[in-house]
Formats: C-alpha cells, structure tokens, sequence
C-alpha cells in the first residue's frame, strides 16, 4: 500500500539520495494526520454550534471537579494557548450564556470561570458525538495497536517536553 508520503519520499530520493529523509514518513504523516482529524472534528463540533476552540474550553471545565469552574490561567495551561486567546474564547463563551466570569470569593484579584447549566449541558451533548468521531478515525487499528501507538506518541510528546510538570 502507498500513500502520499511514500510518494514524496521516492521524490526525494530520486532528487536528494544523499540525504536521509526518513524523519519525513512520520513528521509528513503525522501533519496528514492532524489536518484530517481536525477537519473531522469541526464537522461535529460544528453540528453542536461549535468550533474546537470552544469545545476545548467547555470540556476543561466541564472535566475539572464540580462546581466546574477555574481561572483564566488554569484554562490556558489546561489548553496550552495564550492569555488573549483565552480571554477571546471566554468573552464569546459568556456572551452564549455558557460560561460565567466573576471575581474570586478568596482573592478580588483572580478570576473564576464556571460552566452554566447550559454549557454543561452543551459539552455533555456534544462529547458522545465527539467520541464517536475519534472512535470512526481510529477504527482502522485494532486495541493493542491503538495502545501502543499511544505510548509511543506519549514518549515522543514527553520528550519534547510536553510532560506534566
């Protein structure tokens, strides 16, 4: 079976053999890989009216312990964006009545976000869609395949740095 990389790899062979272009058949699938799964998961994002972005923050806060709710700084650690880019998400999440802002109780400094009812309620329509999306792109690997794949993505992520502190 061949697919486009392969086919960009022959490519390079026939013009470059004298360089090892091996890191290309993971890293240029991998790319592949992201833009199709990210295609597919904004087709069902969107049949909930909503984009990734979004999903992400409703999920984060949806899986934090109840009563759902973290501060700006949480969020954008949990979501691994900027401070702008999460203040961009909460304004248009609050503006839907999904996620509520307020000063802290302890510290009039800080920030809390909470889930609505009608977020919460989004998120937990939305997730089994979600779920079965990953699961349909994921049907091509059996279970001790998937496992593995995982572990060995994990130990990459890992070792670029991307462990939990």
């Amino acid at each position: 079976m061949t697919d486009h990389v392969d086919l960009l790899l022959a490519q390079w062979g026939e013009r470059r053999p004298d360089l090892d272009v091996s890191p290309m058949a993971v890293i240029g699938r991998l790319k592949r890989l992201s833009r199709l799964i990210e295609a597919e998961l904004r087709r069902t994002f969107a049949e909930h009216g909503l984009d990734p972005a979004s999903f992400d923050v409703l999920a984060t806060l949806r899986r934090s312990a109840p009563p759902h709710l973290l501060t700006p700084a949480e969020l954008m650690r949990s979501a691994m964006v900027t401070s702008g880019a999460v203040s961009q998400r909460l304004d248009r999440l609050e503006a839907r009545g999904l996620v509520t802002r307020s000063p802290s109780p302890t510290d009039g400094r800080v920030v809390e976000v909470a889930l609505t009812a009608e977020g919460r309620a989004l998120v937990d329509r939305a997730l089994p869609d979600h779920l079965a999306t990953e699961e349909r792109l994921l049907a091509a690997l059996g279970t001790d395949r998937r496992d593995a794949l995982a572990d060995t993505l994990r130990e990459l992520l890992e070792s670029l740095g991307d462990g939990v502190d």
